[in-house]
């Protein structure tokens, strides 16, 4: 088939993923691109390259797909960069295209305005693949192919540079068929082993990470035929709804959760690779009987010893385990119900007059609604815990820990899913990361609710080192006027500075059909029983 441009190939493309939204800043290196998908499509001009591929990431993530950013070369390129290191991490599915030089003068170093050394190796660098267009007849396959490598779990984003003299030139698209790669799959040894390990469990323990996310049914099945606890990481929270009461959920290191999995006997764990701060930079103990499930072989037996380790698709394993299921000997499948009660209300109670907000959000939410959370104290100490989840696509936050990420993320989720409310956690140092995202929300105007805790700087370090130091640096910032700052926006502004203000304030802002910033003066409403600090270690003398 022929196109007219680049831009019109790329619009039939995306519209063969299903993607109907772009996020990107527009370039004299990509302009062929966005004006045909202004076109044709939704794009949506943010204010900075970084949050392009937040927002494309958070789409993908909220709807289960692929999310697609435009950039531009070189510096634009550059400053995608740290975002494709975020959905790297996360193993989450973004389709980035960037602008390139024209061809005649790629790679010669003059200096062409928007060139950089070595663009493709940047971008193979931070994405899981990456390739040149190299002619307007391969064109259409290079897309293609990026998006199935993206798509290919486990996901990650897939970058593609385009010179723009080739964006302008009329295109062939031949259609390429795509044989499927091979799903690895356990041996029946190996299988029948883990699976008698499996059956003589009396008290087993399930750990879900992003990888049980693709294999919600099964999970809940083994649950339901073991009576198990399940444990999860931050990225498998929603694989069962946690509500559940078999689910202990994102608490392994609280004391509690340290003495469920001491008096465990089997441990069956899925898709997670036991990040640091899920394991207390790995000291937290676990039982020797370990099943690992994954389908990155080099995760196996990583972190832990895995005498049993299934390299396979969760879904396809847990459903060929299910035969082997047991019941957990009496009085286990109650006890792992006390845990989980147990760690919450005390989560509950060391937040103090957080709770109370913490409560809100979960009461004016319905139950299918995206959480946004940007690395900041509330996200870190009870956003990823304590604030209930029912669906893993509903949990959008920074995997890889960068701040200044949640507002990208959160409008990116909000327009995926425009029929349900978005709420979004930050604070006032991550928020003015990306400031200018403020610009994106009124001017598209989602269903989103942003939440500013705002404690006047990088309350987490300061934490820190008012712990471990006699001084601060770094740490205490100027925060403006958010009344002021979203009236300039034109953004409604609530403000939350006692816990009594909680429910009325986040009902309010929930219940409206656009953005409203909310402003949480930590001042004010009051520290909690313990300060937060990460766990990360602090060498002592």
């Amino acid at each position: 088939m022929r196109y007219d441009t680049g831009g019109d190939l790329l619009v039939a493309v995306l519209r063969e993923l299903g993607i109907d939204t772009v996020f990107g800043i527009v370039s004299v290196h990509n302009l062929p691109l966005v004006e045909a998908v202004d076109r044709e499509l939704r794009f949506v001009p943010v204010r900075h390259e970084a949050s392009a591929v937040n927002a494309a990431d958070a789409y993908g993530r909220a709807r289960g797909t692929l999310g697609c950013a435009l950039t531009s070369t070189g510096t634009g390129a550059g400053n995608a960069a740290g975002s494709l290191i975020e959905a790297l991490a996360s193993g989450t599915s973004v389709l980035h295209i960037t602008g390139q030089v024209e061809s005649e003068f790629l790679g010669s170093g003059r200096g062409f305005i928007h060139e950089t050394k070595d663009q493709l190796g940047m971008l193979t660098a931070v994405s899981k693949h990456a390739a040149t267009v190299p002619s307007a007849d391969a064109a259409g396959r290079i897309l293609r192919e990026a998006a199935r490598a993206a798509l290919t779990a486990p996901g990650g984003p897939a970058s593609v540079e385009w010179p723009v003299d080739l964006q302008y030139a009329a295109q062939t698209d031949t259609a390429v068929e795509f044989t499927e790669a091979a799903v690895p799959a356990p041996g029946e040894d190996e299988l029948a082993a883990a699976g008698a390990l499996l059956a003589s469990a009396e008290r087993p323990v399930i750990w879900a990470g992003g990888g049980a996310t693709r294999a919600r049914t099964q999970l809940a099945d083994l649950l339901a035929a073991t009576g198990a606890a399940l444990v999860t990481s931050n990225s498998g929270r929603g694989a069962v709804p946690e509500d559940h009461p078999q689910v202990v959920g994102n608490f392994a290191t609280t004391p509690a959760g340290r003495a469920l999995l001491a008096d465990a006997d089997v441990l069956l764990t899925i898709g997670t690779h036991f990040r640091s701060n899920e394991t207390a930079d790995y000291g937290l103990g676990l039982p020797a009987a370990h099943i690992q499930i994954d389908l990155d072989a080099d995760a196996l037996g990583r972190v832990y010893p895995a005498p049993h380790a299934l390299h396979g698709d969760a879904a396809g394993v847990l459903e060929r385990l299910l035969p082997y299921a047991k019941r957990a000997e009496p009085g286990w499948t109650a006890r792992v119900t006390a845990v989980r009660d147990e760690v919450r209300a005390t989560l509950h109670d060391n937040i103090g007059p957080q709770a109370a907000i913490c409560d809100a959000i979960r009461a004016a939410l319905p139950r299918e609604a995206v959480v946004a959370r940007d690395v900041t104290i509330p996200s870190s100490s009870w956003g990823n815990r304590l604030l209930d989840m029912y669906d893993p696509r509903d949990n959008v936050f920074p995997r890889g820990g960068g701040i200044g990420q949640g507002l990208g993320m959160g409008i990116g989720a909000a327009l995926a899913r425009p029929d349900a409310p978005t709420v979004v956690i930050a604070g006032d140092g991550g928020l003015a990361v990306h400031l200018g995202e403020l610009l994106t929300l009124a001017q598209e105007r989602p269903r989103l609710t942003l939440l500013v805790f705002n404690d006047g700087g990088y309350g987490v370090l300061r934490n820190m080192q008012d712990r471990h130091s006699d001084r601060r640096s770094g740490v205490d910032l100027a925060t403006p006027d958010f009344e002021l700052l979203a009236r300039a926006c034109g953004l409604p502004y609530l403000r939350i500075a006692a816990a009594e203000h909680a429910e009325p304030v986040i009902s309010e802002a929930v219940a409206s059909d656009g953005p409203t910033l909310v402003e949480v003066d930590l001042a004010a409403l009051g520290p909690m029983k313990n300060p937060f600090t990460p766990p990360v270690k602090i060498p002592t003398a």
